[in-house]
């Protein structure tokens, strides 16, 4: 298969992660009386940074939510890859190759901390991304120089 329809897989994959993600935080329920304590705790408990007031509970929604904004992000650019590597558009392996490291290390940490959903998702993720920088061209597209037209006055 093309790069271009690596990339678009790639895209979908990180599209229903980012769907899954979003809604797996936003909708946790702590099993255990313990997880419930724990979860009071952190938005009961707030501190002060600068000016601010904080809770331990919006950090973790506002880092789950960044995830997800990012998640989004490298979707679209997924996506956009595989209309660049379509053109022949210099650059896309490079990029390529830096999301695949990126999505290498989602990997290792959803196999560290998280459950096998996230870990299929990254896996299969980082494998579409690796296809695509590897069948993607090498070689920069040759630009098209314009010459300029004179106008006779």
């Amino acid at each position: 298969m093309k790069p271009v329809v690596w990339f678009r897989i790639a895209a979908g994959l990180m599209l229903l992660f980012a769907i899954g993600h979003t809604m797996g935080f936003l909708t946790f329920q702590p099993p255990s009386v313990e997880g419930q304590n724990v979860w009071k705790a952190m938005n009961a408990v707030h501190f002060s940074a600068g000016s601010s007031t904080f809770s331990y509970g919006g950090f973790y929604k506002g880092f789950g939510l960044f995830i997800t904004a990012f998640q989004l992000f490298a979707a679209w650019l997924a996506w956009c890859l595989s209309s660049m590597a379509r053109r022949g558009t210099p650059g896309v392996r490079t990029i390529a190759w830096g999301m695949s490291i990126l999505q290498l290390g989602s990997l290792v940490l959803s196999l560290r901390y998280f459950s096998a959903g996230p870990v299929v998702l990254s896996g299969l993720t980082a494998a579409c991304l690796i296809i695509a920088a590897l069948s993607s061209s090498p070689h920069a597209a040759q630009i098209p120089t314009n010459r300029l037209s004179t106008i006779d006055a």
